[in-house]
């Protein structure tokens, strides 16, 4: 249950956390949002990464084998590592219409072998 539980949390800080990194990106098309700073899109950015940490802090805790949690360190950062780059894909197709290609599907497989070989 831990297991999943922390799992599910990194999904949900990656989710927000890709959207403050990238989303400010896809919302300079809207002229409301174009009109802020640089300031002004860093701190909206913050505030959206709050809740990143409201979802990350909490996955690392459950997670980690100190605290009961079925991960060791080494393995609670390749889990973040991959779901953040599968909400990425996910992200950019949906967002901005990123097509996959031959390349990305090759680093990906090598993405899981290095998940295979962590948890080995």
């Amino acid at each position: 249950m831990k297991a999943i539980l922390t799992i599910g949390l990194l999904i949900c800080s990656n989710i927000f956390m890709t959207f403050a990194w990238y989303g400010h990106l896809k919302l300079a098309e809207y002229p409301w949002f174009n009109k802020l700073s640089l300031f002004g899109i860093i701190v909206f950015s913050w505030g959206v990464a709050f809740f990143e940490y409201c979802f990350q802090v909490p996955a690392n805790r459950i997670g980690f084998v100190s605290n009961g949690g079925p991960y060791s360190l080494v393995q609670l950062k390749v889990l973040q590592e991959v779901i953040t780059l599968v909400v990425f894909v996910v992200f950019s197709y949906l967002v901005f219409q990123s097509q996959v290609k031959p390349n990305h599907i090759i680093g990906f497989v090598l993405l899981v072998l290095a998940v295979y070989f962590i948890f080995k």
